[in-house]
């Protein structure tokens, strides 16, 4: 795995946070919105919330009792209900909220959670493909049928989201599970990378950079500064060297082989 983020060109402060952790296999990007430091506030706070949570929840012995969706379903709620407690105590807080991309790795499958338009992709082999569909204004027009996907740069609210998390007491979140198969590599970002870079760019970054992913994650920020760097941006990659079942012990393993 590995990570990076970086305030882009023209923002003052970043709003964006990723966090990693091999030793559970969870990656969390959140990209926050509101008033003054409340998005670096809301981000923050989800990616901590989370991270803390799930790792707790996988490292239950009775963890096998309950399906991973469920638990990554109800740590969601819960971080959600804690962010949306913080922006009612606080008026500086007022109205923040947060996407939110998340990815779980276990049992040879990987488990993503999304809200709002942080995104997964996955490359396998030389395919590269959106796993998320973003929850936004713009994506509502074309699946309605009102704009066509070329019609994108001359819309004026691409980026406003229709769902974020901490924004109201209940949040949907969007819950899938997929196979995962050795040499996938699989990229969490926010939409500073997405408006800035071509699909196939991103891919072709990844892909050149394939054996090397803190190389790669360094080279994606570079490409949406290169073009322009007009928002916050964060990149989570994360590569499947080898199967990882759940009988194995692999990540009990890394775990031991990382803090001992």
């Amino acid at each position: 795995m590995a990570a990076a983020t970086d305030t882009g060109l023209l923002r003052t402060r970043n709003e964006d946070s990723v966090a990693i952790d091999a030793a559970h296999g969870v990656a969390l990007l959140a990209d926050g919105m509101g008033g003054y430091n409340a998005g670096d506030v809301a981000s923050g706070m989800t990616v901590e919330l989370l991270m803390t949570g799930l790792k707790a929840r996988l490292d239950t012995p009775s963890f096998p009792e309950q399906s991973l969706e469920s638990v990554v379903r109800e740590e969601v709620a819960k971080s959600n209900a804690i962010v949306y407690g913080a922006a009612l105590a606080q008026t500086q807080y007022a109205g923040m909220g947060t996407t939110l991309v998340l990815a779980v790795f276990r049992d040879n499958q990987i488990i993503c959670a999304h809200i709002g338009d942080s995104r997964l992709y996955r490359l396998r082999g030389e395919t590269f493909e959106q796993l998320t569909r973003d929850h936004s204004l713009y994506q509502e027009q074309v699946d309605e049928g009102v704009l066509s996907e070329n019609e994108l740069a001359n819309f004026q609210h691409k980026n406003l989201v229709t769902r974020a998390l901490g924004v109201d007491p209940e949040v949907e979140v969007d819950i899938n599970t997929y196979p995962a198969q050795v040499g996938d590599i699989y990229l969490l970002c926010s939409d500073g990378l997405t408006d800035m870079a071509s699909v196939n760019d991103i891919r072709d970054t990844i892909y050149l950079k394939r054996q090397h992913l803190k190389q790669a994650a360094q080279a994606l920020i570079k490409l949406a500064n290169d073009y322009g760097g007009r928002d916050n941006i964060a990149v989570a990659l994360i590569k499947v060297c080898k199967p990882f079942p759940a009988h194995s012990g692999f990540f009990q393993s890394i775990s031991k082989r990382l803090f001992a």
